[in-house]
């Protein structure tokens, strides 16, 4: 009966975009060092409220700033505040989204589907995003290291480059990486930032150049 009160008066909000429908619906219980689309669309959902998840960050990685958050919100909507996600919150912020918990408003910028073209020296990646923002790919033949941080540094890649920061704001990005050797796997990390500092990242993924 409580849960029932809290969700009628609850404001945290979800947009349903289509590459997140899949995690619409949490599966598993969620803590510390986990990753996946399912965290994202964690993160997300926390985002909706900065006084829960001030930093808004969306990396599909459970740091310790969605650890917080998750604390933050099992506070405001009296759960034990113990920061992972366990079966009772797990039902609970399930119970939100099955109620039509949802509008079209982020507070940080949904990365959508990656599209990518290789040759044997250049790869070119392209994606949209929710809201407008500036894009870069980090990249590198090492893999790289993802890891949430502090609020003066949100998130840090480890190892890799940095394609040049594409200054224009749009919803729209493509970003090709040239002088890559013939037959290699690259490790790559998609990174945006919306005019007001929130920044999203992808979980690392690969490519292979051709011969």
């Amino acid at each position: 009966m409580k849960n029932k009160t809290i969700l009628k008066t609850l404001v945290l909000t979800l947009a349903f975009f289509p590459f997140l429908t899949s995690a619409a619906t949490l599966t598993r219980q969620l803590q510390l060092g986990m990753s996946g689309a399912d965290v994202s669309a964690l993160q997300t959902f926390l985002a909706q409220d900065r006084t829960i998840y001030p930093q808004g960050l969306v990396t599909g990685y459970f740091g310790t700033l969605t650890k917080s958050a998750v604390s933050n919100f099992q506070s405001r909507n009296g759960i034990s505040s113990v920061g992972r996600v366990g079966p009772q919150t797990l039902a609970f912020i399930n119970s939100i989204w099955m109620n039509g918990g949802n509008n079209n408003t982020f507070n940080s910028a949904v990365i959508g589907p990656l599209n990518l073209s290789t040759s044997n020296n250049q790869a070119t990646v392209s994606w949209n995003t929710s809201i407008n923002t500036t894009a870069s790919v980090y990249y590198s033949t090492s893999p790289l290291t993802l890891t949430e941080a502090t609020d003066n540094s949100p998130f840090m890649i480890s190892g890799g480059a940095m394609t040049n920061l594409n200054n224009d704001f749009s919803t729209s990005h493509s970003r090709t990486i040239t002088g890559l050797s013939r037959n290699t796997v690259y490790y790559y990390v998609v990174y945006v930032k919306d005019a007001a500092g929130n920044e999203s990242i992808t979980l690392p993924s690969t490519f292979q150049t051709s011969n």
